[in-house]
């Protein structure tokens, strides 16, 4: 296969981000014409397509190939920019998935000191939410560069390093202790207590459930609220026993507004970092890992292990 069009890469990933080639062109100060001319380019060189012309647009398989090799020469060439003394002329994306708790408790203190620098040196940061069982596959399809993730095992051609462990536990407003759980929650009354679910992803109640009463894939009464801080919001409301990372109720409980339930029973999730490698030390890649190595140390005890794919 003859070298692929680094402008049609850049047609491709900014298809991907935007999900519309109207709203592709105008990101690229382009024609939709040129759009579409490239990506026909790029497909007739490849000899199949890469985007299903659909509302929203999605990637082909081979599209999904073809967006982590464009997303790979974007950041190079934004890393041979910086040490090379020169600004880009508009900021680079640097994406990666999160999980919503982490950024709703450590990520953002951890990578704040990285982009006050990036606003100086044109650094466009982009943090993708999903649960943490999932980002993994943002990271496979090539949406972004980097994840943090509960998956151990490096995907081929990345690194991998262990974070630390976030550890959830149940908790509940004293109101609606006092009103719901007189004796307290035990094994006769957890499947009619309310609990609160982030989402459908969302398993950590019913593992922490299976932990405390010993019960293999118990049924909930489920309240779902899809938001990190929303969530603990509502347990404090009294909406029903929420499973929540620890460092982020710690103040809540000390100051009263929530109350453990089983304080010795805890969901430990141990979170890693995951990217693609790129040549060379000090790229911006590089610098997110760090960073988040360092903030997760602090807030989470976290470890410095690596692991490279094969």
């Amino acid at each position: 296969m003859k070298d692929l069009d680094a402008a049609a890469l850049d047609c491709l990933a900014a298809l991907a981000d935007e999900l519309s080639f109207e709203r592709a062109a105008q990101r690229l100060a382009i024609t939709q014409s040129a759009v579409s001319q490239r990506l026909r380019a790029l497909e007739a060189q490849l000899g199949q397509p890469v985007v299903v012309r659909s509302r929203p647009l999605r990637l082909t398989e081979a599209g999904k190939v073809l967006l982590r090799f464009a997303r790979q020469m974007q950041a190079l060439r934004a890393d041979v920019s910086r040490e090379l003394g020169g600004r880009l002329a508009s900021p680079s994306r640097l994406a990666i998935a999160v999980n919503a708790d982490s950024l709703a408790t450590w990520v953002l203190p951890a990578l704040d000191g990285l982009v006050q620098a990036g606003l100086r040196e044109g650094l466009g940061l982009e943090l993708v939410v999903d649960d943490q069982d999932f980002t993994h596959d943002s990271l496979r399809e090539g949406a972004v560069l980097g994840c943090v993730s509960t998956v151990a095992e490096a995907l081929q051609g990345c690194r991998v390093e262990a974070l630390g462990v976030m550890r959830y536990v149940a908790v509940a407003s004293p109101g609606f202790v006092r009103s719901q759980l007189p004796e307290g929650l035990h094994a006769g009354n957890f499947a009619s207590t309310p609990f609160l679910v982030f989402n459908r992803k969302d398993d950590t109640q019913a593992q922490w459930v299976s932990q405390a009463f010993g019960v293999r894939a118990p049924r909930l009464r489920e309240r779902f609220v899809p938001s990190s801080e929303a969530y603990v919001r509502a347990a404090v409301m009294g909406w029903g026993v929420g499973v929540a990372p620890e460092i982020q109720v710690r103040p809540l409980v000390a100051a009263g507004q929530l109350a453990l339930l089983r304080p010795e029973v805890g969901v430990e999730v141990a979170l890693y970092w995951h990217q693609w490698q790129f040549p060379g030390q000090g790229a911006w890649l590089d610098r997110v890992g760090q960073a988040l190595a360092a903030g997760a140390a602090q807030a989470l005890g976290g470890s410095a292990q690596q692991r490279s794919g094969r």
